[in-house]
């Protein structure tokens, strides 16, 4: 996926800015986005349910089902025309109500919104949307028929936000969520206070401070005292550090994120022998368990092995072996002709541009698959860089292998994630074309039985396995670690719920 993304919509001034006393608690993270608008970048949307500060009309449960949050009842009958009702009593941070009328005013702006890159359109696609706030319903109409438009409406893009009056799309999100932002500096630290108005019980701390930190920098705010709690330390060592000592709790659990590299067959990667000894030549399983510490459970399919997708009936046929691979290639006339330990096809080297960028140990990856390749009589390139620039690149097809980290279910189902390999779709950025593979996404498009749309997403992931179109390194194993003051910092399965009301000062 992933995939594979806030803010937006403030109400008449800071919202619920009035707590500077009282505990507090110290939240030290990467600076995922500039700007908190939701229609700018699908980060900045999740950014604002990771604070805490915004919420949908429903919520991920770690299963990957949905529960209701703003929305306590719905109703459909043609899987067409949803009929939502929405919770009675629930305010903004600010004080404002929260009525059909201000969710419709919020989605309003983010479709209205054509020059950030979240398109909530791919997500849900609508004719018309009516809101009546005498008998609190949002009605929405789409244009096409989908399984359970309730997990759409889950995705963080979809954050119910106050837009009345005047407000700051990028720096003053005004929501429902147990905190409400008092600054917010990308580059250095945000601060929040509880929401005096949070409809949903009590909120555990009075004051949050985010500190932004790199991801070398996390585990020594947390052992120094700095923070009470971090998200995600990516240092195989740090995090074995912090396991094995009593005053820090750590969490870590495999979430929905696949670590894979993008394989482009528009270039000298269309060629099929090529594909299936570069796969044969990976060490996967020393990668994941010995390159990045075990941060990474290693897989063959593009989908997590802890999804409900039939995983354990799939089969790898090409399963690690080097002397394979260079059987394979010396078969297809591929062979070192001049000895310079380069293979030649059509009389140039093998070489392979890879891109890459430093997050979740992407990089580390592209090292060791560069060595490995090397054995194998294949030259790779490395180019690391930001993840701005990797993506244009990859937009552009400027690339032999791409590295991503996408989480797969974003909106609790695949379809769009597996969109990445479908022929007809925009976000095909590999080149990958299988008529049969376009059959069954199209089918599962318009299916709405769930053992028939996993059965054929079963299918969907076989046939990446055997056309050899995607190298998977593995499945992100994510971590929420705290100090002995704070209780019930548990990562969830999800990637958007950090600061929920879960986290509390330990007594």
């Amino acid at each position: 996926m992933a995939v594979t993304m806030l803010a937006g919509c403030g109400g008449n001034g800071k919202g619920n800015s009035d707590s500077t006393e009282g505990n507090t608690l110290k939240f030290g993270c990467f600076s995922y986005s500039e700007s908190l608008d939701p229609a700018n970048m699908i980060n900045a949307a999740w950014c604002n349910s990771r604070y805490g500060v915004g919420e949908c009309l429903f919520k991920y449960k770690d299963d990957l089902s949905v529960e209701n949050t703003i929305c306590d009842e719905y109703s459909t009958e043609d899987n067409k025309t949803w009929v939502f009702h929405i919770r009675d009593g629930v305010k903004f941070s600010n004080g404002n109500d929260v009525t059909p009328s201000a969710i419709k005013a919020c989605w309003d702006v983010l479709y209205a919104n054509k020059t950030g890159s979240s398109n909530p359109s791919k997500f849900m696609d609508y004719e018309s949307i009516t809101a009546d706030d005498e008998a609190r319903t949002l009605t929405i109409v789409l244009k096409q028929a989908k399984a359970d438009l309730r997990k759409d409406l889950a995705y963080p893009v979809f954050v119910i936000l106050d837009v009345s009056g005047d407000y700051d799309l990028a720096e003053n999100p005004i929501g429902t969520g147990p905190y409400a932002l008092t600054s917010f500096d990308s580059k250095t630290k945000a601060t929040l206070v509880k929401n005096k108005y949070y409809w949903n019980g009590e909120v555990p701390y009075d004051n949050v401070e985010i500190d932004f930190l790199s991801e070398d920098n996390k585990a020594m705010a947390l052992q120094n005292g700095d923070v009470n709690l971090v998200e995600n330390i990516t240092s195989a060592s740090d995090l074995e550090t912090l396991k094995k000592n009593d005053n820090f709790n750590v969490s870590i659990g495999q979430g929905v994120r696949c670590g894979f590299a993008y394989v482009n067959e528009k270039g000298i990667l269309k060629d099929d022998a090529l594909r299936q000894a570069l796969q044969m030549a990976l060490d996967h399983k020393t990668m994941c368990e010995v390159t990045v510490g075990g941060l990474y459970t290693e897989g063959i399919s593009v989908l997590p092995s802890s999804l409900a997708y039939g995983y354990d009936n799939l089969k790898n046929p090409y399963e690690f072996n080097t002397d394979k691979a260079k059987k394979l290639l010396d078969d297809a006339g591929y062979k070192d002709t001049d000895g310079d330990g380069i293979r030649e096809m059509n009389g140039k080297n093998i070489s392979l541009r890879y891109i890459t960028y430093e997050n979740r140990r992407l990089s580390d990856f592209a090292q060791a698959i560069q060595t490995q390749l090397k054995d194998l009589g294949i030259d790779v390139k490395i180019d690391s860089m930001n993840a701005d620039k990797e993506w244009n690149l990859m937009v552009a097809g400027e690339y032999d292998l791409c590295d991503s980290n996408w989480i797969t279910v974003g909106n609790g189902d695949p379809t769009e994630y597996l969109a990445n390999w479908y022929g007809k779709s925009d976000a095909n950025f590999c080149n990958y074309k299988n008529d049969k593979f376009d059959k069954l996404y199209e089918q599962l498009e318009t299916e709405f039985d769930e053992a028939k749309r996993a059965k054929i997403i079963e299918q969907l992931q076989q046939i990446l396995i055997d056309d050899a179109a995607v190298v998977v390194h593995g499945y992100y194993n994510s971590s929420m670690i705290s100090d002995k003051t704070v209780t019930g910092a548990d990562i969830h399965t999800a990637d958007y719920y950090w600061l929920t009301t879960e986290i509390a000062p330990a007594k």
